[in-house]
């Protein structure tokens, strides 16, 4: 089984530009994140998924100075990209991750897969969001082709082609839906927010590499980066604020199955309607 982790990527932020390339311990963000995904011991096969843009070239460019495979696709259809480069490389499995994580575990990445091939096709798609329980930025979803394909056929609404995969878990009357909690038996999904989309979240994770991220340990843990806001916990508070943000509020009188409590709208934000 070819098991394929696609990192979508885009230098085109509306709220934080370029963020993929901002330096983090001497490194452009989105290498230090394809560092972190690579030490999966599951998931092998790790390929940037870009746009045509031609603001994207610098990302084209990384990639062929490191050595990472890439594929350049639709601008705005995540759906279309996500299923092109699976065909491209000949997947069987999908795993997607996006580029907004770089703090993601690949222990968290490995337990995700494991839980998915363990079930030996007893699930269409298994995640661990679905409720979310790890800190915000862990986001891990999998999929076998046929089932992405699917969805790359029939997916319709804006959001659907945008984010990927909503058309798969909005219907578990059609899908079979799997989930994997924290073995903590802890929620950080709404409290903890280990990813990039404001300025506040760049300086929350460059400060946390500043702290952890050595040439003696370059690949640090979950378990390392709350040990750490346990002894400084003014790191945690920098982004405080934007903790529980994600794309969902803009989308709950659509989203079946996300309700008000998985979501929150940032300060000072006026709802999107839609």
């Amino acid at each position: 089984m070819n098991i394929v982790i696609i990192v979508q990527a885009r230098t085109g932020s509306s709220r934080l530009p370029g963020k993929v390339l901002f330096p983090l311990a001497g490194e452009p963000l989105l290498l230090r994140m394809i560092e972190r995904v690579r030490a999966s011991e599951l998931g092998k096969n790790v390929v940037v998924a870009t746009t045509i843009e031609a603001s994207d070239d610098p990302i084209d460019e990384l990639c062929s100075t490191y050595d990472i495979p890439i594929f350049r696709g639709h601008p705005t259809d995540l759906l279309d990209r996500h299923y092109k480069t699976a065909k491209e490389f000949g997947a069987d499995i999908v795993v997607k991750i996006p580029s907004d994580c770089p703090l993601i575990d690949a222990a968290v990445i490995d337990r995700v897969i494991k839980y998915y091939l363990t079930h030996d096709g007893a699930f269409d798609f298994v995640s661990n969001l679905h409720p979310a329980t790890y800190p915000d930025g862990n986001d891990v979803e999998i999929m076998p082709i046929e089932i992405l394909h699917t969805a790359w056929l029939d997916a319709s609404k804006d959001y659907e082609r945008e984010h990927t995969t909503p058309f798969i878990w909005e219907h578990p009357e059609q899908f079979r839906i799997g989930n994997v909690l924290w073995e903590t038996e802890l929620d950080y999904s709404m409290s903890h927010r280990f990813t990039i989309d404001y300025p506040e979240d760049y300086e929350f994770i460059r400060r946390v590499y500043d702290e952890l991220c050595s040439s003696q340990k370059p690949i640090f843990s979950l378990t390392d980066i709350l040990e750490l806001l346990g002894q400084q916990p003014e790191i945690l508070e920098i982004n405080a604020k934007y903790a529980g943000v994600n794309w969902y509020r803009n989308h709950l009188n659509e989203l079946r199955t996300i309700n008000e409590q998985q979501t929150k709208f940032a300060p000072n934000e006026e709802p999107l309607h839609v």
